[in-house]
């Protein structure tokens, strides 16, 4: 017996400020591509712009991106956003990778891409300590809304992935120009106001 359908999310709950997050993605694609998209985090604030406002390369990335370190700004849908260091430290091409944060998040990322036929299994593994005042100090009562924040942040980049996996097959400019845009950011007056000196 195989059990009821696995969910697309899932939270695990966990004391203070302490989250554990495994998301779940399934679209058409081969994993070497995905890999390549997800692993090159300068481009992020392009394809995925909702929840990445900013990234700066910090050490240049190695082969397929291994000890590749990259300064965040990433929010979600509230309206605060966060500042955090991401450091790939291990790779698995084309199955995957792991990333180290440091910051307002401090912790492990592990992408898990599996090839079932002509679709592309995906698998974020997030377990993070926030370390943002603002998270450390309300993470006992407001646990939820913060994990429905991630939540919904990652469904932006399910829908912004599977966008940009179309942009780079498409044979031809008009037929990316068709594509819509990916979802932006809310709360956009929020970052404008942080972003000054």
């Amino acid at each position: 017996m195989d059990g009821p359908p696995r969910p697309n999310q899932a939270f695990v709950p966990m004391s203070t400020n302490d989250y554990i997050f495994l998301t779940h993605w399934r679209m058409p694609g081969r994993c070497a591509e995905v890999y390549e998209v997800l692993r090159r985090a300068e481009e992020l604030p392009r394809w995925w712009p909702s929840v990445y406002l900013q990234v700066k390369t910090v050490v240049a990335a190695g082969p397929h991106g291994l000890g590749g370190e990259v300064d965040l700004h990433t929010k979600g849908w509230l309206p605060y956003t966060l500042r955090w260091r991401s450091r790939v430290t291990a790779t698995d091409h084309p199955w995957g990778f792991t990333l180290t944060a440091s910051g307002d998040l401090d912790g492990t990322g592990v992408w898990r891409f599996r090839q079932e036929d002509g679709d592309v299994a995906i698998e974020f593994d997030w377990r993070i300590r926030a370390d943002k005042p603002l998270l450390r100090a309300w993470s006992w009562l407001l646990k939820p809304v913060f994990a429905a924040n991630h939540r919904w942040a990652m469904k932006q980049g399910e829908v912004s992935l599977r966008l940009e996996l179309l942009r780079r097959r498409a044979p031809t400019a008009e037929e990316r120009e068709r594509l819509p845009l990916p979802p932006g950011p809310t709360f956009v007056g929020i970052r404008r106001r942080e972003d000054r000196p």
